[in-house]
């Protein structure tokens, strides 16, 4: 039980330090936004940015509130929470080449590392 305590431990962790990252991407595409002209592309920049900050700050207190006690909701709500953020991102920015595979693939890194650890502290729990 101790090793299944710290292994969710570890994986809410990993799951924060995603959080954390994505604030700042939040404010990069959010600064990002300001530097263009006005219009839809500035639009849609703001939206992204929000959309991070969304994703960023759910994934952290889901983790702290949910995944640092092994819960099993908290197991299902931040591993599709954040599949769905780092899937297109890893889809349409990625892939394309419109980031440099690093730093780009922190994020991705962060999800796979917090999604392993939770789910050897979820199944071990289980069994």
């Amino acid at each position: 039980m101790i090793g299944t305590t710290l292994t969710a431990k570890i994986g809410a962790a990993f799951y924060v330090l995603w959080g954390v990252f994505h604030l700042f991407a939040a404010r990069a595409v959010y600064s990002l936004a300001q530097t263009n002209a006005p219009g839809m592309v500035q639009g849609r920049l703001l939206q992204d940015a929000f959309y991070l900050l969304f994703f960023a700050c759910s994934g952290i207190a889901i983790a702290l509130i949910s995944n640092w006690r092994n819960g099993r909701q908290g197991y299902w709500m931040n591993g599709v929470l954040i599949a769905i953020a780092d899937i297109p991102f890893i889809l349409f920015v990625l892939i394309p080449g419109y980031l440099p595979w690093w730093p780009g693939l922190i994020g991705p890194i962060l999800w796979a590392l917090a999604f392993l650890c939770t789910s050897m502290a979820r199944f071990r729990h289980a069994a």
